[in-house]
Formats: structure tokens, sequence, C-alpha cells
């Protein structure tokens, strides 16, 4: 995995346009501190950071194909291209070197745009075709690998993270209300927008042209679902979960495809400790894995992770998490970020990752995707609940099964039957809409809006995130099995703007890490799209296929805990000796009103709740943190772009 950067557009002149790639090749050198290299040809110039994985010797960028008039910067892994390459030669094409990025070219050569639905990898790269004067832009299917890009001195400006971007002369960081909003209601942004007004991001499984100075995106693959009405029944577990394994394990298998040692993360959970196994397999000197541990037992997995470790007889490394170390490394974290977040949990895996690197490796694999493809949080079964609850509120099952949902959580698990009924508001939200199993989590969200300025409020008016989340989804999606739609919300929104992006390729490449992501294989996802729901959520019984795919690799205990969702300590992190010196500067009245985001006063009673261990629920959590993350944000912009600008309206 790599750093890509370039412009394309006749109006940056020769001398200008090798120092604005010099310059984005040094915001994007975390990512690729082996090599760089730079391509000019017209009006288009290529950069690239090089993190060397496969190819070592001969894979240098920006690659060029001469004699199709071919260049490409690319960032990432195509896996299946040993395959890709056999075909290739086989229709007469010839190769120069060990690497994928050459089977990228020489497939676009044969094919041309319709080569990325033979890629089976996690990629983002731009192409310059000057037979056709084209410009291509193209990223993953799932959102693995970033891309971003501006409009600059009349100029198409692009690169893998926004830094790169706001490195440019004369690009200024003003933070866009609207996602802001969309952060404080969604989590993240809804792709075109970014957290910066005028920087856009091209959303995953999307290709964008640039001809003749006309530019389209579309979609080159898109997440679908059968209609209800086609669902298939549930068939026979045992053969179904005997395919999946088979899956997974090629998956795995490709995924290992690297001229480096390739580790694992472990937390002790289900997926990663499936993805270990079956990687455990294939390595042929041992594998080596890595874990998260925290002080709090309401965050710790360490017991599980090294019983796994144990029957892997993986060489484990662990590291631990203290609060302090959340608090420290935060501003940093949201430099490399680059958006707002609402919860600490990126920083930890930022800690990770230094340590993968610190060994001397550079490639893990891990078991991202597994919760969303195949109904792993507790949300779905959240929902299911509350539609059942809709349909028969006077059921005398209700209290039970409210209980059940979150065991990790006792404050909630306490709560009476009512307080739970409102908190999940079951019969307040009409059954067909198309957002239902999500709306009690934008609900709770969105309640730490009440910490934004009236300037910020003004600005963002009558604007609904979630009303535009909705009108964005598929024509096809109210025909879809509820569970279907609330996969799709999951997977297709937060997974690629938050999980894959803050928690994964951000904080992974700070430290020149590539995660892969064998849950997020297309054959994977596929499979596990055309399931019946059931199969994925039987009752209420999380991944019921995942489960039995993994029964004789995985031991039976970790296969039938209590699912715990990865978190870390938010708030409760900044309480007490923990308390940073960059705090009060950064929440400062005087920064806050310069900023014209937030409520200053409002901020300064919630910072000395937070400072006293007084922070309740989730809405203090969430408030603290994105307010916290957001005005980093601002501060790393600062140092990055000038002129810097706010809002322009005053904290009230």
């Amino acid at each position: 995995m790599c750093g890509i950067a370039g412009y394309h557009g006749n109006t940056i002149a020769p001398e200008k346009a090798a120092d604005y790639l010099a310059r984005m090749i040094a915001a994007l050198r975390h990512r690729g501190p082996d090599a760089e290299g730079v391509w000019r040809r017209g009006d288009t110039g290529l950069a690239h950071t090089r993190l060397s994985i496969v190819g070592l010797a001969d894979g240098a960028q920006p690659m060029t194909r001469e004699e199709a008039g071919l260049a490409v910067s690319f960032n990432g892994e195509i896996f299946n291209y040993v395959e890709l390459r056999e075909d290739l030669a086989a229709r007469g094409h010839r190769f120069r070197t060990s690497s994928d990025t050459e089977v990228l070219l020489a497939a676009y050569a044969e094919k041309g745009l319709d080569c990325l639905s033979d890629f089976n990898g996690d990629f983002a790269f731009a192409l310059h075709d000057a037979r056709t004067r084209t410009l291509v832009l193209a990223r993953d299917r799932m959102g693995v690998r970033p891309l971003f890009y501006a409009e600059h001195e009349g100029a198409l400006f692009f690169a893998s993270e926004v830094g790169a971007l706001l490195a440019l002369p004369g690009m200024t960081a003003e933070i866009d209300p609207l996602a802001l909003d969309q952060i404080f209601t969604l989590w993240c942004p809804i792709p075109p927008r970014t957290a910066f007004r005028g920087i856009h991001e091209l959303p995953p499984g999307h290709v964008m042209t640039v001809q003749d100075g006309q530019r389209t995106v579309r979609p080159w693959w898109r997440l679908s679902y059968p209609d209800r009405s086609d669902v298939p029944p549930a068939g026979p577990v045992a053969a179904q979960a005997e395919e999946l394994r088979a899956l997974l394990a090629d998956a795995t298998r490709i995924r290992l495809r690297a001229d480096v040692p390739v580790g694992a993360y472990l937390s002790g959970g289900l997926d990663s400790s499936f993805i270990a196994a079956l990687a455990a397999k294939t390595v042929t000197r041992g594998l080596r894995t890595f874990s998260l541990t925290f002080r709090s037992e309401e965050h710790d997995e360490s017991s599980w992770q090294r019983r796994m470790a144990a029957t892997l007889d993986a060489e484990a490394d662990s590291v631990e998490c203290p609060a302090e170390a959340i608090v420290s490394r935060m501003p940093a974290v949201m430099q490399q970020i680059g958006c707002p977040i609402l919860r600490t949990a990126p920083v930890p895996l930022h800690l990770l990752s230094a340590r993968v690197r610190e060994r001397g490796m550079k490639v893990v694999l891990t078991g991202e995707g597994a919760d969303e493809i195949f109904a792993g949080y507790d949300l779905f079964r959240e929902a299911r609940v509350r539609r059942f609850c809709g349909r028969q509120p006077d059921s005398a099952r209700r209290s039970r099964l409210f209980q059940r949902l979150y065991p990790y959580l006792p404050g909630l698990k306490q709560q009476t039957p009512e307080y739970l009924a409102r908190f999940f508001a079951f019969g307040s939200e009409a059954l067909d809409d198309p957002l239902y199993s999500h709306r009690p989590r934008f609900r709770s969200t969105a309640a730490a809006k009440l910490f934004f300025s009236a300037g910020l409020k003004e600005a963002i008016g009558d604007y609904d995130a979630a009303a535009d989340l909705a009108g964005r989804l598929p024509a096809d999606f109210g025909r879809w099995h509820p569970l279907h739609q609330a996969q799709y919300l999951e997977t297709a929104f937060l997974l690629p703007g938050y999980i894959l992006s803050s928690q994964g390729d951000r904080v992974m490449m700070a430290n020149a890490v590539e995660g892969r992501f064998p849950f997020l294989d297309p054959r994977v996802v596929d499979f596990a799209t055309r399931l019946s729901p059931d199969a994925k959520l039987l009752g209420l019984r999380e991944k019921h296929i995942l489960k039995q795919a993994a029964r004789g690799i995985v031991p039976e205990a970790i296969i039938d805990r209590p699912k715990q969702p990865y978190r870390a300590p938010d708030a409760e992190a900044f309480a007490g000796s923990a308390r940073p010196a960059y705090l009060d500067a950064v929440l400062s009245p005087e920064r806050l009103a310069e900023g014209g985001l937030f409520n200053a006063q409002m901020v300064g009673k919630l910072k000395d709740k937070v400072l006293k261990g007084q922070a309740a629920g989730f809405r203090d959590n969430a408030a603290f943190i994105g307010i916290l993350s957001t005005e980093l944000l601002r501060g790393a912009a600062a140092q990055s772009s000038q002129p810097v600008s706010s809002m322009g309206h005053a904290a009230q």
C-alpha cells in the first residue's frame, strides 16, 4: 500500500507542477517510506510514495506502459494478480516486472475500464491514457483504499489523504457545516462530501473519467441484495458453512501473497480469530499476532486473546493502551484521520499499528467486515426486537428481549422495561421507514448537536442528514428484507466512512502498515448477500452461519462467547490526572469563538463535567470527543494550509 497524488489540467506551469507534486509527496511520506516517484506528461502529473510489499525490486511507481500510452500511480493490492497475469500472458501481453501494478496496466490495455470487475483487491489509482487523453480515478468496491480530489487553480488535484491537498499553496481548510451535521448524526460524511468544503471523496466502487475538460463520476460496482420475495429459504447450514469456510480460506490465502511477512490482528473475538486460524494453516514460518489490551475490564479482551494465540501456537505480541496514551496521542491521530470522530477508538489502533511497525512488519490481516456482511452487530438484533415489539406491543417477552441486547453495557441492562421501550422507541416509528434500523443510533448521536453554536445551526438551516441519506438509497432498497436494508446502511456507509478509514487506513498507514480484510473479498461479500437472513441472524443469534463455519477451527468458547464489540475509553480517559496540557487551549472560549462551530459556554461546562469524571451517557461522550476532535482537526489543518478559514460565525 502506498500514497498517490497528482493533477490534471493545463493551467499548472511546469515549475509550479514540480513544486506541487513535491509538497503532496511530502504530506504522504508516512504512507510510503520506501521510495518516491514523479511522472509528468503534458497536462497531467502523477506522484507516488511507496510501501514495498509485492515486487520489491521492480515495482517502482508511477509505472508506465509506453507502447499503450499508459501511466499509473496505484495504491493497494490486486490479490488475484497471479491468475490475471497468467490470463493476460496467454493473450499476448509481456511483463517486465513481478508487481501487480504492471498487471493493472496490462488489464486496462486489454479491456479498458471493464478490467475493474476482474480485480479482487483493495485499490485506488490514477491512470493517464495518452491515446484518449483521459485521466481515470478509480476506487475499490468496499472503500478500503481512499481517494480525494479538489479543484485548485483551474486544475483537478487528487491524493490519498486530505492532508496532501491541504499542503497545496492557497488551499483553504474550511470545515463544511453540512459535513459536521452528517458526522454528528451518521458518524461520518456522506461521500463525495468530506469534512472540508471544496475537498471531495471518490465514493467506494466508483470511477471518475476526465476527458476534454468533461468530468464523469459513475459507479462501476454496487452493493445489492435480492428482493424480499426472491430471498431463498434457509438452506442446509452445514453445506453453506462448508462453502463459506472454503471461500474464506481462499480469500485469506491470496491475502497472504507478499514479498514480506504478513501478520494478523487478534482481538479475541470470532472474526479475527477465524482469520488468524486460517492464516496459520497457510503460512510456512509461523504466524505473528498483534493485540490491544486495556486496563478497564469493560474494554479488555486479553484473556481471550491469549487463549486463541495459544491455540494457534502463534508468536503473540500485545500492547496495552492506558488512558494516558489515548489522551496524549489524540492530537497526532486527528492530524492523520482528517475527519472529526465521535469515539476515541481509532487512537488505540494507531498505537497497535505502531507496534506492528516497530516489530519490522508491514502487513496484517484483520477481521473487519464480518459484522457488516454476516449481521454481527447488536444493532441488527435491536432492530429485530423493535420490529417485534412494534407489531406486538403487549407481548410479555418485551422486557426479556430488550435486556438481552447489550450484555456488555450493565447500566442499560439494569434499566426497567419501560425505560428500555422509550430508549429504543419501539412503536413510535413507522416499520416501513427505510432508516428504521438506525433511527435510535442517529437520534442518540444527534443529541450531541445541542452544543452547536448559533452560527453553525444557522449555516445548517433545515438540512436533515438522515433524510439526505435516505434520498441516496438504491431504487430497489424498499423491496429488500429489513435485515438486508440494515446491512446495506452499515456496509455501504459506516464501514467505508468510519471503520475502514478513521479506524482503518488512516491509523494503519500513519505507521506504514497495510491492513488486509479477507471478509471483504468480493466472493465472500457476494456469497453473504445471497444468503437467507436467517442464515445470518437466527432469532437473536448473530453471525449464525459464520459460527458454524468456524467450528473445528476456532475454540468453541470463543465462537459462543457473548459479542463484545471493540471499544475504547472515551471521555473517561480525560478525567482526573489524565488531563492533557493542550485541552484548555484547544477548548478555550477564544479558540471556540474564532472557529464559530460550538457554543463556548456549554462546551466549558461539558469539559468541567468530563474532567471531574461526571460525563454521563452517550451524548456527553460523543459530544466531548466530537468537539475536541473537530477543534484538533482545525488546528492540524491550520498547520497544513494557508490561509485557513473558519465559518466566520461567532460562537454563542
